[in-house]
């Protein structure tokens, strides 16, 4: 029976997980992701994964950055955290007709520049955390970022603002301190804490016109935003197929490992089947079910490693606590009302059903 061969961008995603991500992740998780890995994730191409060829990306299929973020994530979840916030910018701008396009497209592509992301804010409104006012020439920024990940680390940002006519902009700028951009300390967090999480105070940052990506109504952004935030997270897969490789090796756990593999592989299948769907605001219902239920296996699949490894499991050298702990992170990780919704429902205790 003929098989197809990986995708080249997979097999090196994978050699850079067994090689490198792999044996360094406990010491990243204590310490932060080095200088090192994330040359090595820029020399791999796994960042031009979804530019276009034309720009020096690979142009591959969504299957195959969801696969290469798996790999990722389940192999050094503050490694993976760092690189994941560069794909949507990459993204924004393929999809762009801004001049911007011209300027950055093809060096993130190449991995010449690693970009950051700072826009999850805009999901407060009508709350507005970052205003961005127009002035000649450009926008002027103000408010606060409440989280920004790979400060230190990246190189650009893609920044947005609501207006006050509810307009959001996204705009690239430096990820560095500048007039109107200070940074706080990096955050001391359950987990991740290697991936340089800061907040950003923006007070009168002008960024100019030519860097602007794209200006939207704030209603079509929640729009497009809110039924993709319902998808699984490839993450979510990654880190719980990671933990069922732990538990399939401990003694008289295989039956365990081999019930909630069957039962992951099926939401995976079902999940990205319709994340690959042409309509994106269709059965967004299904989409937050299949997304719950790839969060509770997840839990499940990190617990049972801990379980499984015993008080070993307690020290900060077992790969079992920390992918719970990382786990434990992308249960937020990204959310919105509907996803959180979703998950506590599922949460909830079913009521008792009395008999006759």
């Amino acid at each position: 029976m003929a098989t197809t061969a990986p995708h080249p961008l997979v097999v090196r995603a994978r050699r850079l997980a067994r090689d490198l991500l792999v044996p360094w992740a406990e010491r990243v998780d204590r310490e932060e992701v080095p200088a090192g890995h994330l040359a090595a994730v820029r020399q791999s191409g796994v960042l031009g994964v979804s530019a276009p060829r034309e720009y020096g990306g690979a142009g591959a299929p969504d299957a195959v950055a969801r696969e290469i973020q798996e790999i990722l994530a389940g192999a050094c979840g503050s490694t993976w955290f760092v690189q994941t916030q560069h794909h949507t910018p990459v993204r924004m701008l393929a999809r762009s007709g801004a001049p911007v396009r011209e300027r950055l497209l093809r060096p993130l592509a190449a991995g010449e520049l690693l970009a950051g992301i700072a826009y999850a804010h805009v999901r407060a409104y009508p709350r507005v955390p970052v205003r961005a006012t127009a002035e000649r020439d450009g926008w002027r920024f103000d408010g606060t970022v409440p989280w920004y990940t790979g400060w230190g680390l990246n190189d650009v940002m893609l920044l947005a603002g609501v207006t006050g006519a509810g307009e959001v902009v996204f705009a690239f700028t430096d990820a560095r301190e500048q007039p109107g951009l200070r940074a706080s300390p990096p955050m001391r967090l359950a987990a991740l804490t290697a991936a340089r999480t800061v907040s950003l105070e923006l007070d009168g940052l002008r960024v100019p016109e030519e860097s602007v990506v794209l200006r939207t109504p704030r209603d079509e952004f929640a729009r497009v935003d809110i039924p993709r935030s319902a998808n699984a997270s490839p993450a979510v897969f990654g880190v719980a197929y990671a933990a069922l490789r732990l538990l399939a090796d401990a003694p008289g756990a295989e039956e365990t490992a081999g019930a909630l593999r069957a039962g992951l592989d099926e939401v995976r299948r079902r999940a990205y089947a319709l994340a690959d769907h042409p309509v994106p605001q269709e059965h967004v219902e299904e989409r937050l079910a299949l997304r719950t239920r790839a969060f509770d296996l997840m839990r499940a699949a990190t617990t049972a490693a801990v379980v499984a490894g015993g008080g070993r499991a307690m020290s900060l050298g077992s790969p079992a606590q920390r992918l719970a702990r990382e786990g434990m992170f992308l249960l937020v990780q990204g959310q919105t009302a509907p996803v959180r919704e979703a998950q506590l429902a599922a949460l909830s205790p079913s009521p008792h059903v009395k008999d006759g």
